[in-house]
């Protein structure tokens, strides 16, 4: 099955006082095949939010090239790109206008695409609102009268309205409080099965991520140091910082309580990464080698990490 989404040694760097540049996004590969969700984990300022924003040109990439339904992003119009790819961002109180109803904030991304019909328009918009767990009768309001559940569920609804065939979800549930996040992500997963989207999860949140996705990507500095199916990441991880990242899960039983793995130092600038591997600085197993040679993503069987000296199983 060819891939819906297919990045290649993807770069995306911002310039700073100084004349420095900041490596957000440093040599990024994965494919992401119809259907499937790759969640994107990391601590903040990994470089996560970044990845996402770039795949749809929100952020201009430095290097690199990103492919969406066969579509070059850098030669492709961007109008074109959208209707294949969507997002949903991390606030739903910031990310839709309060001056529009939601029938407007749906038919918006219908209007600029010239698919809005006056006929037919109204009853998308009722069909997109049911899809998402809410009453038809809600196109009237506006966004403050929902709660931050609710609003999501609107945004959610607005990025499925031009039927693309990927969402790029960054940090969807994170507003939210803990007892509204089971239901947007329950909701996620049966739009999926019902249209057959992909999607692109970004979270922090390891429990989350593991409840939703087919494929696990770990982010450290901008660089994707393990890639894998869920199962394999989160029972046999094979580097370093994805262990320490799983040890930090809340646990009842005492036994894994005490095996918390916490990393010395903070994370380095990313304006001046270490050396060869960018983790070794916090590694616990690093040598002279992760020094001086940056370590490629390597495995089998789809399970990938960038270490000299990784796990066993």
């Amino acid at each position: 099955m060819s891939a819906l989404l297919d990045v290649r040694n993807l770069v995306t760097e911002y310039k700073v006082p100084g004349g420095k540049r900041l490596s957000a996004v440093a040599d990024v590969s994965f494919s992401l095949a119809p259907g499937e969700t790759l969640g994107v984990v990391g601590e903040s300022g990994c470089g996560k939010s970044t990845l996402g924003r770039s795949l749809l040109g929100l952020t201009p990439i430095t290097g690199g090239q990103v492919r969406i339904a066969g579509k070059d992003l850098r030669t492709t119009p961007m109008k074109a790109v959208r209707r294949q790819a969507q997002m949903v961002f991390q606030d739903p109180y910031a990310s839709l206008n309060p001056r529009r109803t939601v029938a407007g904030l749906i038919a918006e991304p219908l209007r600029i695409h010239g698919q809005w019909d006056r006929h037919s328009g109204p009853g998308r918009i009722s069909e997109l609102l049911r899809a998402v767990g809410l009453d038809p009768s809600f196109a009237d309001r506006y966004p403050h009268q929902f709660s931050g559940g609710q609003r999501q569920r609107i945004g959610i609804a607005r990025a499925l309205a031009l039927r693309p065939g990927l969402v790029i979800l960054d940090e969807p549930v994170s507003a939210l409080d803990v007892s509204v996040q089971a239901g947007v992500v329950n909701l996620l997963e049966d739009l999926q099965a019902e249209l057959g989207v992909s999607y692109l999860f970004i979270a922090h949140d390891l429990a989350v991520v593991s409840h939703i996705s087919h494929r696990v990507a770990v982010m450290y500095l901008g660089k994707i140091v393990e890639i894998g199916p869920r199962e394999q990441i989160y029972v046999h991880p094979k580097h370093p910082y994805t262990t320490a990242l799983l040890s930090a899960i809340p646990s009842t039983t005492p036994a894994k309580k005490s095996s918390r793995r916490v990393l010395a130092g903070d994370v380095p600038s990313p304006v001046d990464p270490p050396s060869g591997c960018r983790f070794r600085t916090r590694c616990w197993k690093a040598t002279d080698i992760c020094a001086t040679d940056p370590p490629a993503l390597n495995g089998k069987a789809g399970h990938l990490v960038a270490c000299h000296h990784p796990e066993e199983s």
